[in-house]
Parts: structure tokens; sequence; C-alpha cells
């Protein structure tokens, strides 16, 4: 008999004990359905459409959006519920009831400038739901589920979530703070972009940094293709250049700043990509790798970031990173400790936690 059996016949639950559990499913479930409502909105225009009008009736959101009236009724009495729409009197007939969006609402979920901007998520999350079926064989078999065969609901979930903060903070202020490669980038520097997405990452140091080049680098073509028209878009093609390649096997040298941003979790080989970086680095050069702020140990404690990653780690990274015939499996929650174990292997002497204070990333200086 195992010691959870033994305690499981000896520890009678209360009534109490099952009701809070019970509480704690259902609101898990009501969170699920609201993030396919959020996936909704945000996909057919809703929320923008509420933000831009001081109030609506179902039919007008309908016209404005050239969608269903009987569709945009249900959803919007469903907001209203959830607590994401106001409605101004709900004694009025269903159809000539009007609904409005508050101004925090629309920061949070129209405004893709805002670092609160939230509504690439609720899409990217429903998009990996839709490959449960593949996540669930994964996990029976130890296979994996590679990025690629999410789409590019994913693709651009990643990258909409992460572009306010690469355009607003990453160079402007965190690159900025370091004062060696600020100074370099000013001057002129050459930079690459290690598992460059979507290339926003690429694109905010070449705008802080009007003298600086800048290539990115990513396995993944849709993505590469992407990253150059949204080059385009930024007027930055002349500085920015992009290449589908696997980084582990680029021999391009002599980058005064060589960066991976938020993607060494997910690679198979860490350390491959990690000694490729040492390589391209020029011989003063610096290698700065920015991913998830966890704690260096597991602790069991309630963290609702950590909870967060880990949910990203069970749905997407960890069967990406497993998607290969050999992987050391990371998963999303890279702990220092592990993540100085890949840098050591691939030739580095040290790394080092740089002071930039984020929620959600730290940023790491590998010594050679």
């Amino acid at each position: 008999m195992t010691t959870t059996d033994t305690i499981t016949n000896q520890t009678q639950p209360t009534d109490a004990d099952i009701e809070a559990f019970a509480d704690k499913v259902f609101g898990d479930v009501l969170g699920a359905m609201n993030n396919a409502a959020l996936t909704i909105g945000v996909r057919l225009g809703w929320y923008e459409a509420l933000a831009a009008a001081e109030s609506m009736t179902s039919a007008d959101l309908a016209e404005a959006t050239r969608s269903d009236e009987r569709y945009a009724r249900e959803w919007l009495e469903h907001q209203t519920l959830a607590g994401y729409v106001d409605v101004l009197d709900a004694r009025t007939e269903p159809v000539d009831r009007c609904y409005a969006l508050s101004s925090g609402a629309a920061e949070v979920l129209t405004n893709r400038e805002s670092l609160d901007y939230l509504a690439p998520f609720p899409g990217f999350v429903s998009t990996l739901g839709t490959n449960i079926d593949a996540i669930v064989d994964a996990y029976r078999t130890g296979s994996g589920v590679g990025w690629h065969e999410h789409g590019d609901g994913a693709r651009c979930g990643q990258a909409d979530a992460n572009r306010p903060f690469f355009l607003q903070l990453l160079a402007r202020e965190h690159l900025a703070s370091i004062p060696d490669i600020d100074a370099r980038l000013r001057s002129g520097g050459r930079v690459a972009d290690v598992g460059c997405g979507y290339g926003w990452s690429s694109i905010a140091v070449a705008q802080a940094y009007p003298n600086t080049t800048v290539e990115g680098f990513d396995i993944d073509a849709p993505s590469v293709a992407q990253a150059n028209e949204n080059a385009v878009a930024a007027g930055v093609a002349d500085r920015v250049t992009f290449h589908t390649i696997d980084a582990g096997q680029a021999d391009a040298v002599g980058y005064d700043l060589v960066m991976a941003m938020e993607c060494i979790h997910d690679m198979p080989d860490p350390v491959s990509v990690l000694a490729s970086m040492r390589s391209m680095a020029s011989a003063d050069g610096a290698v700065v790798v920015m991913d998830e702020r966890v704690g260096d140990v597991f602790t069991g404690e309630p963290n609702p970031i950590e909870q967060l990653l880990y949910g990203f780690s069970l749905m997407c990274c960890l069967p990406d990173g497993r998607n290969a015939e050999e992987s050391v499996a990371t998963g999303t929650i890279m702990r220092l400790p592990t993540f100085e174990g890949y840098a050591k292997q691939a030739g580095f002497t040290e790394v080092e936690v740089l002071p930039i204070e984020n929620d959600m990333f730290r940023f790491y200086r590998l010594e050679r």
C-alpha cells in the first residue's frame, strides 16, 4: 500500500472540503468558457467595435462587424454576466438592450500598444486546445507536438502578446540599462537575434539604435516570412534581415550582441544553440538570454505566474521541446540551476542574472 493510499483511507473529506474543491473546479470551468468567449470577441472584432462606440445593441454590433445578430446577442449577454461588458438597462427588450465596454476593458482588450494588452492570450490558449488529442497522445507515448503544428493561431498569439513589451521596453529600457551594450549599439553594432519569431525583438533593437544592423534567425519559415513583412512595415528592412535556419547550425560570426528572447526553454538541444551563440559573438561581444522569471527551486507554494507558465508548458513548450529524436525536455519552467548547467556545457564560464526588473522575464548575461 502506498503512502497516498494510506492517507486516502485514513482521511475522510468533510462536506466543506468537497464543496470547496468542487467550487474550485467549477470556477476553472467558467474560466475556460470565458476564454472561449474572449477568443470569439477578439477574432470577430467585437471588442474593438464596442470600444469605438458609446454603446451598442446586438444589431449595431452585428452590423458594424458583419456578423450575426443572434450570436452577437447571446455573446453580449454572456459577457455581461462574466463581467467583461456593461449592460445599460437589463430590463429593456433583448434586441433593444445597449451594451458598453469600459475604458479599462478597452485598454486591455483593444490597445495593441499597451503593456496591459492581453487580447492575444485567449486565442493562443484556444488554439492550443484544438490540439488536445495530439497532446494527450504525446503524453501517453512520450512523443512531441511541434510548435508548427499549432499553426498561425499560436504564432500570432505569441508574437502579438510580446510585441508591446519588445517595442517599448526591451531595447529602449532594458538593453539601454547595460552600459557597454548600450554604447556599442549606439555606435553602430551588429546584433544576432536567435529564435526571432515574428521579429519584433529585432525590430525593437533597430528602432532604438538607428546605427545598428540586426539579423534574426528562426527555424520556422512562416514566422520568418512574417518577420520580413513586419520589418518592412516598421521601416527598418534596410537594417534588419531574417533567416530560416536552426540557430545551432548558424555559422555567422562577429556580432556585438547575440541575444535569445524567450526561446531557449523550447529547444530540444539548448546546449548546441548556446554554443553557437557563443561562437557568433565577437571577441568582446555580449551574449544575453531572456527567459521566464521563475523561482530557482520548486516550492509547491501557490504562485499564479508559475501556474500560468506550467500551463503553457503542458500545452505547448514541453511537447514542442520533445518533438525531436533527442531532447533534454526543458519545458517552460527553466530554473536558474538548469540554465547554468546548459551554459557551462556550451562553454560559458559564468551566468550573470542582470538587475533588470520585470514581472515576467529574467535577463541573463553569459560570460566566456
